[in-house]
């Protein structure tokens, strides 16, 4: 099952970081939160990405390209410009980068790439949030409530969006109201191919009018997740991340080293 990671988008909350790269690739510990979130899927045994590319993809191109590199011990030849790798630390992933538009918005993202997701059920996340989510125990919940759609509900503040419950099935869906039930959508979410009918064009929000009608049709469903959840908006939410990384346990450091 591949896992979609959406790192397109401006960033505009974080302006301080995101003048000169993706959101995505703010650092937290000397890593980008890209590679935190890449990390917890491959934990689990999901190690085939595909991203979602838009403002500055090219500083996410860069970075894997260069990634065996980066996390390796190198002897390289002047003479030549020969490089020998050596005591490789990479990871074992597929990272696939596909270009997905500048200023596409986030279902127009997972629409562009449908045709090379295919036929298969897939994951979705975002660029930007963490979490100890335990991956296989969401794909078994979708899998177990046949519905084409599951996302992923946490408990932070109430500037994101509500979804309000009918036993698993989310009964409504709305984006970033003012007040609400406490549950908001945490990212993290498993669906099927069909979930593609329901995006309209390049400016389609996918946390809009998709979910709100996945939630109509009966089409959506929430795995519950009370454990650790951030994401990083501002300033703020790095800094406390970066606090979180430096202590002695990292809340969403789901894999060994």
């Amino acid at each position: 099952m591949k896992v979609v990671i959406l790192a397109g988008g401006l960033g505009t909350r974080l302006q301080e970081e995101t003048t000169v790269k993706p959101k995505p690739m703010v650092s937290i510990g000397g890593k980008p939160v890209l590679w935190h979130i890449m990390k917890i899927y491959a934990a689990y045994g999901f190690k085939e990405f595909a991203i979602a590319l838009g403002y500055k993809g090219e500083v996410i191109k860069d970075y894997f390209l260069n990634y065996r590199y980066r996390s390796s011990s190198l002897t390289v030849e002047l003479a030549t410009g020969d490089v020998t790798v050596r005591q490789e630390k990479g990871e074992d992933w597929i990272v696939h980068l596909l270009d997905t538009g500048e200023t596409t918005q986030t279902g127009g993202r997972i629409k562009r790439i449908a045709d090379f997701i295919g036929s298969e059920p897939f994951m979705l996340t975002y660029g930007d949030g963490v979490a100890n989510i335990n991956i296989r125990n969401l794909v078994e919940f979708h899998r177990s409530h046949g519905r084409l759609a599951t996302i992923t509900s946490v408990r932070p503040p109430a500037r994101f969006g509500d979804i309000s419950f009918n036993g698993d099935l989310v009964a409504h869906f709305e984006e970033k109201p003012q007040t609400g039930s406490g549950w908001i959508n945490g990212g993290f979410l498993v669906l099927e191919p069909g979930v593609i009918d329901y995006i309209d064009s390049d400016s389609t929000l996918f946390e809009k009018e998709p979910l709100e009608r996945l939630a109509k049709d009966g089409q959506l469903v929430a795995y519950k997740h009370d454990g650790f959840w951030q994401c990083m908006d501002t300033l703020r939410d790095v800094r406390l991340l970066e606090n979180l990384w430096s202590s002695d346990r990292v809340p969403w450091k789901v894999w060994e080293d």
